[in-house]
Order: C-alpha cells, then sequence, then structure tokens
C-alpha cells in the first residue's frame, strides 16, 4: 500500500513538471523565418505573395525573383496562364526545396465597345509607328526592378465607381475583334482625382500618347507597376516619389476612349494582372 502511494505521488510531481501543450508554446523566430509559405492555390490574373528563408534564391521559370529582408517575394500570373506554378527555392544553407501552385481557370466573357474612333482602332502606317514607339517606352518603363516593398500595402482603389470594364474579358471595339483587356475600367467624371492606391515611384508620365492618351506608370518596387490611362490631368512627374491616397492625375476620356473613366492596368514586369484581385487580396 505505502509502495502505490510513493508511486502515485511521482507520477503526480512528474506531471505537474512537464511543459504546457506544444500549441501553448513560443514560436521561435528561427522557427518563422525557417517556413516556405505559398498559396496552394490561386487563379488566373492573380498577385502572388510568398515567404521564404531571408537570403534564399528563388526561381520561378526564367526568373530568379528578388527576396526582401523579411524574406517575402512576389510574382504575377498572367491571364492565360495554366499551371501549376512551380517555384525552386534553395535556402541560405544550400538545401533545395519546389513548391507547387495550382491555377484556378477564369471565365473570359467578350464585351463589345462600340463608339470608339475609327483611327484608334485601324490605325494608319504612320500612325502605328507612333503607336509602336510609345508602347516601347512603356515597356522600358515596366522593366524597372526596385528593392522598394510598397507593393506589400493594403492597394486602395484610385478613385470610386462603377467598374465598366473587367481585366482579361475579350474586347471587340466597333465589331473588330481584339486582345483581353488589360486592366480594370472604372467610371468615374472627367476632373475626378486619380489617388495612388499604394506608394511608389513615378516611372513615366505622358500627356498625349496616341491610343492611351495621358498615361502614367506608378512603381511599387519588385517589379509590379500601376498603370493609369486616358487622363485628363497629370500632377505628377517622371521620379516623383508619392505615398498612398496623393492625388497623381485626374480621370479623363484621351486615347482610346468613348468617355470619362479611369483605366487601372496593374503589371509584374511584362505579366498583366489583375488590380481588383489585388484589392481583394488587401481585405
Amino acid at each position: 500500500m505505502i509502495l502505490r502511494l510513493l508511486v502515485a505521488a511521482c507520477l503526480a510531481l512528474s506531471a505537474s513538471t512537464l511543459p504546457a501543450a506544444a500549441e501553448q508554446l513560443p514560436v521561435s523566430p528561427a522557427a518563422v523565418d525557417s517556413a516556405v509559405v505559398f498559396p496552394a492555390t490561386v487563379s488566373q490574373g492573380a498577385l502572388v505573395i510568398g515567404k521564404v528563408p531571408p537570403g534564399s534564391e528563388v526561381r520561378y521559370g526564367d526568373r530568379i525573383l528578388r527576396v526582401s529582408g523579411y524574406g517575402s517575394v512576389v510574382f504575377g500570373v498572367g491571364r492565360d496562364e495554366t499551371g501549376p506554378l512551380r517555384l525552386d527555392i534553395v535556402r541560405p544553407d544550400g538545401a533545395a526545396e519546389r513548391v507547387a501552385v495550382t491555377v484556378t481557370p477564369r471565365d473570359w466573357p467578350v464585351e463589345h465597345v462600340n463608339g470608339v474612333p475609327p483611327r484608334t482602332v485601324n490605325p494608319p502606317a504612320a500612325i502605328a509607328e507612333r503607336i509602336k514607339r510609345e508602347q516601347a517606352k512603356v515597356t522600358a518603363a515596366r522593366l524597372r526592378d526596385d528593392p522598394r516593398p510598397d507593393f506589400a500595402q493594403a492597394f486602395q482603389w484610385p478613385v470610386q465607381g462603377r467598374i465598366s470594364g473587367r481585366f482579361g474579358n475579350g474586347r471587340v471595339y466597333n465589331g473588330q475583334p481584339g486582345s483581353g483587356h488589360s486592366g480594370m475600367d472604372i467610371a468615374a467624371p472627367s476632373g475626378t482625382p486619380v489617388r495612388a492606391p499604394a506608394a511608389g515611384v513615378i516611372t513615366f508620365a505622358a500627356p498625349d500618347l496616341y491610343l492611351t492618351g495621358g498615361t502614367l506608370l506608378l512603381d511599387h518596387g519588385f517589379g509590379i507597376s500601376s498603370n493609369f490611362l486616358h487622363l485628363s490631368r497629370i500632377d505628377v512627374e517622371d521620379g516623383d516619389r508619392v505615398e498612398q491616397g496623393q492625388v497623381i492625375a485626374a480621370v479623363g476620356a484621351t486615347g482610346r476612349a468613348t468617355g470619362p473613366h479611369l483605366h487601372w492596368g496593374m503589371n509584374w514586369f511584362d505579366v498583366r494582372v489583375d488590380p481588383l484581385l489585388v484589392l481583394e487580396r488587401g481585405k
């Protein structure tokens, strides 16, 4: 009997000195820094933000992704991407890892846009050369790869209004098929202030491009940029640093437009992404 009591007492003492359940123990910073985190599934047109150990090398396709000091990486998923996406990660200690991300397809309805100036649908040869030169300048501005993590902000609407054109939808201009819509159109009165949806640096500003009229590019770092088209006024200059919510331009109907609206497009380098998905990610 005495022996049983001694055993019971020892067991009780041992139990009282055991640590709390594992889920109640604090997670060490080293464990967090060593994590590799990417979403299992993304949509076509998504902007994807992942996490790797700081100092890792991350390769996606033929690109080596920039890694922030916190281990953040970002890339865009194209409108027609089918996946799966594969990211090859080499940790600072040399250990290799591969992550696969499934791509969810989307439906792309066709939008008919009538009343567009015919000269912007079938431009003459001389004008076609002008368009090519102008678009080359815009494309070059999108190649910028600054180490600023402005893209990590929760993006805000640049203007409030009805969505009059959605990213990715097929476009037919005056009965003639065009390419998928490269951004999101927001209907608003001419002169409505356009505010920066996130902080960044202006990398391109032109008041009168042939197709896009008043045009601005705002770089958010890591290859992420916003473009604003058909502007009636531009309030910033190439090289300006702007903060989220700052007025940068005004809505207009310049270039190939049938009425006042803001075209807001987003890119990861040459890959177009859906601004609406970026807004929803920040909720």
